[in-house]
Parts: C-alpha cells; structure tokens; sequence
C-alpha cells in the first residue's frame, strides 16, 4: 500500500536537498571570486605601474588619453588615479593628472641614470669609436647616448641631429661640432622632445649612422618605448639613418615597455654589455643583427 506524501514534508524535502547539494558546492564555488578578485586586483596594479611610467615619461596624461590607451573605462583610469593620488605619485586634476612637480620628474630621470652606469659608460666608448670626423649622425634622446655624446667631444666637422636637450648643450659649445635640435614636446623627464613635430624634424633628412635608445629590447615584441608619441619620432630616425645602431644596457634586453616600434630587424647594430644572455645573442644575431660586447 503506497504511502501518500503531503505538499509540506514534499516543500521540506525538497529545501533539504537544496541546502545539502549548495553546502556541498559552497567550497569550490567560493574559490571562484576570490581568484577573479585577486586577478582584477594585479591587472590594476601593473596597469597602474604602466600609467606611472606614462606620466614619468610625459609629464601629465588626460583621462580618455589613459582610457583608451589602455582598453578600459573612464572610471576605471579615474579609480587608478584616485589610488595613485593617495599613494603620493601623482597630482589629478580636471580631466587628467600630473606628476607632482617638474623637479620630481627630473630627479626620478636622475635616479633612473645611475642604474646600470658602468655599462652605459663602456657603451658609449664603443660607440664612439664607431664615429669618424665629418659624419652626420642622429642622437636620440637617453642617458646611454648622453654617454656617446660625452665620448665624442674631440671630434671635428661632425654635424648631429638630436632630440635631447642635455645633448645639444653638451655639444653646441664644441667648435668642432654643427648641432641641429628636433621640434616637439618638452617632455621634463627625459629632458627630450617628441611627438609629431619631432617625427617631422627628422623626415627628409639622410644620416650616416643613428644611434637609438630603447626601453626595452623584447625578442617577441621587439623595440619598445613607455609612450605613444615615443614611436613616430623613433621611426623617422631610423627612416632617416643608413645604419640604425642600437646602444642598450642588457638590462634592458627582455624587458617590455608601453608602445611597440616594430622588430629586432628594425635594428643593423646592437652595441650591449657581457651580461646579454647566450641564448638571446642567438636570437639576435641569427636576425641578421650584429651584436658588439663592449
């Protein structure tokens, strides 16, 4: 004789094994946001470590600037500056943010200069030696190819072409030396100029050599710089240059900025220290790229 079931106790048996079967769910499922949350978390951070290098590099930067350099909402680049703000980087203001003060921004240059400095000194030796008297050569702007610079002030008849302050005064006082300076932005950090009026300045123009700075010198990603309007001015020099030279730290190799320029290919000469990788070397030269130690 079957047993007839009331709607009540069916009501309680089925909430029983509703709760039996969230109970046996809730560990895993609670893991879930957790691990999103911590993701969203990280992205934040390396997306706000990229709007700092930005404003390091270009003084200030506005919101739909970031917004849409970066792939993400309004509020969102308001929330990074907001944090960056409260952690004492950084000044926001309507539509936009800076950094502190223009003497910040060149101190961090300063500091950033004394990394790696040995090897940017025997760098720009090597490079040096790679210049001859009566040459025309673009400078680019960067504390490796300041030391170039300093290493060719016994030169003559050279012509140079820059888009860095610190190397036009340093060599516009030379008898010996006829230095032209790019248009563009001033951009405090890097005592540099860019943007598209730069580009212009370099459009047009034939050079013996170039001798380039990087960011970073990623295998993958190739040459890459922390800013947008880096890559125009780059790209014009290289343009401009029958043998592009590439003078970088091997710190620098590996590493990813903001903005990509194009392949190692981009590249006739790299003139780095002992501490590039034999693997990379490998990489490199097997692009067609000759690799100097110096």
């Amino acid at each position: 004789m079957s047993k007839t079931v009331g709607p009540d106790l069916l009501y309680e048996r089925d909430h029983a094994d509703s709760r039996a079967m969230q109970r046996s769910r809730t560990p895993l499922d609670s893991t879930q946001p957790n691990s999103a949350a911590s993701q969203s978390r990280a992205l934040g951070e390396t997306r706000r470590h990229k709007i700092l290098e930005w404003l390091r590099e270009q003084g200030s930067a506005r919101v739909r600037e970031l917004a849409h350099a970066f792939s993400v909402s309004e509020v969102t680049v308001r929330q990074d500056l907001e944090k960056l703000e409260s952690d004492g980087h950084i000044v926001r203001e309507h539509g936009g943010a800076y950094l502190k003060s223009v003497r910040q921004q060149v101190r961090a240059m300063a500091l950033q200069h004394l990394d790696n400095m040995d090897a940017k000194r025997r760098i720009g030796r090597r490079a040096a030696a790679m210049i001859g008297d009566g040459e025309t050569i673009i400078l680019d702007s960067g504390s490796t190819t300041t030391e170039v610079a300093a290493n060719i002030l016994g030169h003559r008849d050279m012509t140079v072409i820059t888009n860095a302050l610190n190397i036009a005064l340093m060599l516009g006082a030379e008898p010996g030396f006829e230095v032209h300076v790019s248009g563009g932005q001033f951009k405090a950090p890097t005592l540099s100029l860019s943007g598209e009026r730069a580009a212009e300045s370099f459009r047009g123009m034939f050079v013996q050599k170039l001798f380039l700075a990087t960011a970073g010198f990623d295998l993958d990603a190739g040459l890459t710089y922390p800013a947008l309007s880096d890559i125009a001015v780059k790209r014009a020099m290289i343009d401009a240059a029958e043998k592009t030279i590439l003078v970088a730290d091997s710190s620098k190799i590996g590493a990813r900025s903001f903005s990509a320029l194009g392949g190692i290919e981009l590249v006739d000469i790299l003139i780095t220290d002992e501490g590039i990788r034999d693997a990379d070397r490998a990489v490199i030269e097997r692009a067609g790229v000759e690799v100097i130690i110096a």
